[in-house]
């Protein structure tokens, strides 16, 4: 099931899809095959049953197919990401072992036009935690009562995303960069940093100057504590 085209902030396009559970079971384990059209760049995140593709240059990125065998759990014990099928680079950004049951795949393509790309990702293990959440979040919401349900899983892509945008406005602000792309970004896992959102970007322009910044993320008030960033 297609979710609504939106214009996120920063003129970004993002398209939520629901997988489809049309694949064989898996023992012990699952699997979900994916297919995306992309022009540029584009992201796609992968939490429970939903997906997002965030189209972060060209034209609208656009879902071709979402299938599953099952809900990623929050917890798996393995991740594999193989990429199939495209002319351009996929490459896992983002290990939902270390990013709170979030999976995110960069795709980049080096052609004009659209082109195709097929990815699959695979998992051992994993459960709902004890007094947790049920499998199956999401990114979207219809109040407070809603995120906090849907717990880790929701919060993370959204963090992830509200750290992205305040990158992007302290880079233009401080450095003056406003046109840049994205490398690594995910959770820290050191005891005491779950609330940290790491990563680096380099500007697009003729310098192509490299970056790494950290986000303070807020859980609870769902929203960036504080940005640093820090010219490598």
């Amino acid at each position: 099931m297609f979710g609504v085209v939106a214009l996120a902030a920063h003129g970004q396009m993002v398209q939520d899809r629901r997988a489809t559970f049309s694949l064989r079971p898996v023992p012990d384990g699952g699997k979900c095959t994916i297919e995306v059209d992309v022009d540029d760049i584009a992201q796609v995140e992968i939490s429970g049953d939903m997906g997002r593709i965030r189209t972060l240059s060209g034209q609208p990125s656009t879902w071709r197919r979402f299938e599953c065998t099952g809900p990623m759990p929050p917890n798996v014990a393995d991740f594999r990401f193989s990429g199939v099928d495209g002319r351009g680079r996929q490459m896992l950004v983002s290990d939902p072992r270390n990013n709170r049951g979030l999976a995110v795949i960069r795709i980049e393509d080096p052609k004009g036009g659209r082109e195709g790309y097929t990815f699959d990702i695979e998992w051992r293990g994993g459960g709902p935690p004890v007094g947790g959440p049920p499998v199956g979040g999401g990114f979207g919401g219809d109040g407070r009562d809603r995120d906090r349900r849907d717990g880790d899983r929701w919060e993370a892509s959204r963090a992830i995303a509200a750290c992205q945008d305040a990158v992007r406005d302290r880079s233009g602000r401080d450095y003056s960069v406003r046109d840049l792309d994205f490398g690594r970004v995910a959770f820290e896992d050191a005891p005491g940093r779950t609330d940290y959102v790491d990563g680096t970007f380099v500007s697009r322009g003729r310098r192509r100057d490299s970056y790494t910044f950290t986000c303070a993320v807020d859980f609870d008030g769902r929203r960036i504590r504080d940005v640093q960033i820090q010219r490598r």
